[in-house]
């Protein structure tokens, strides 16, 4: 009998991974809903190719192309954010959350409440309401797999372990675009070379994210939330090749690392098969080809997200969705040409410092409408903070 799967976020890089694996095996899989947003015309061939139910762009001003596009093909079209929550909340079997930025959140939770299997590449819901998403699959029975690279490895290795027995959980980062760069030309680093990586194909903001580590910055605080490790067990390592994705060390000295090539398809393919292993269509790695990994500590003085990212597991609460946001917002900003690459981290610094001295609102309840308020609080603020950088 064929899985019903959907698709959050089925245009973006891990949208599109998924559907590659999916339409090698088309028979295995009954496609409920794909989303997207401004990508009409890849959603409707995706959505036409795979005989999915329901195609949602998130963009509402957008419905009469994706109808168009959509003509004749038996295929509901549907827009809006709501439209994608309820498209979340459809019967599956199989659920990728692979929507980008804070946008994830609800539709994730309305996908946990199937109680099936979730598929979770929106790293953003973990750190803005890692506590609030547990809790969640906890009380409906679903299962949640991570995607990430690094968390789908931290995963696989702890396979038949007790997380007790681990003592610290390395994570990976390839430097992105500018880790060799002098220290004092990043001020000057242009769009375009901030959205070109060395070893990954990915989205433009996950590109820049990578540059800035931003990214990784988000990732540890993922596997704080995750794994329930403390934030003194986590570290990052700078590994260029980006073939190690992560290492679990345990209280006897060993560290089982996870090696595979830089390919999405790899984590991916792991949670859409799990428990089983199935051939999957990647590299293999030569490693004498390949002959040296390299290694090198990460600089907190070129990278300061990694410093913010501790910073923010130890104030707890809601912190995790005022980090997000402001990184976001941060992000927009230099993408707009508003901010110069280091400013990134001052933005998101300044809004945290903001966010701090106002009362009440980072120790709410996490509840998915104070994530939301927390969230929209912060993107104000860091907005001002962009201003005021930019002037």
């Amino acid at each position: 009998m064929a899985r019903r799967v959907s698709i959050l976020g089925a245009t973006g890089s891990i949208g599109q991974n998924t559907l590659d694996l999916i339409a090698r095996a088309p028979d295995d899989y009954d496609v409920v809903a794909l989303t997207g947003a401004g990508n009409i015309a890849q959603l409707a061939k995706d959505a036409i190719a795979l005989r999915a139910d329901v195609a949602v762009t998130a963009h509402e001003n957008l419905l009469d192309d994706l109808r168009a596009a959509l003509a004749g093909s038996g295929v509901e079209a549907a827009a809006g954010t709501s439209a994608i929550t309820e498209c979340a909340s459809r019967p599956a079997d199989w659920i990728m959350s692979a929507i980008v930025g804070a946008a994830g959140l609800a539709p994730g939770l309305a996908a946990l409440e199937q109680g099936t299997t979730l598929a979770l590449a929106n790293k953003e819901s973990l750190v803005c309401a890692g506590k609030l998403l547990l809790d969640t699959a906890q009380k409906y029975g679903t299962r949640i797999l991570p995607v990430d690279s690094e968390h789908s490895a931290i995963f696989q290795a702890l396979i038949g372990e007790d997380i007790a027995s681990v003592e610290r959980i390395i994570i990976t980062a390839s430097g992105g675009a500018f880790r060799d760069w002098p220290l004092e030309k990043l001020a000057e680093a242009t769009l375009d070379q901030a959205s070109s990586h060395p070893n990954w194909d990915m989205g433009q903001r996950i590109t820049i994210d990578s540059a800035s580590m931003f990214n990784k910055a988000m990732e540890i605080i993922e596997t704080h939330e995750f794994f329930h490790v403390s934030p003194e067990q986590i570290e990052v390592l700078v590994h260029p090749q980006s073939m190690i994705h992560a290492l679990v060390g345990f209280n006897d000295g060993a560290l089982m690392a996870h090696v595979g090539p830089p390919d999405m398809r790899h984590a991916i393919g792991f949670a859409l098969h799990h428990p089983e292993r199935k051939h999957l269509p990647v590299e293999r790695l030569d490693l004498a080809a390949i002959g040296t990994f390299e290694f090198r500590a990460p600089d907190e003085v070129r990278w300061p997200a990694l410093r913010l990212a501790r910073e923010t597991m130890q104030a707890g609460g809601m912190t995790g969705a005022v980090f997000n946001a402001a990184k976001e917002t941060a992000l927009d900003g230099f993408i707009a040409r508003q901010i110069n690459f280091p400013q990134m981290a001052h933005v998101v610094e300044d809004t945290l410092a903001q966010m701090f001295a106002s009362d009440g609102h980072i120790d709410a309840t996490m509840t998915l409408d104070n994530v939301l308020q927390v969230d929209h609080l912060a993107r104000k603020a860091a907005k001002a903070a962009i201003h005021k950088r930019a002037g």
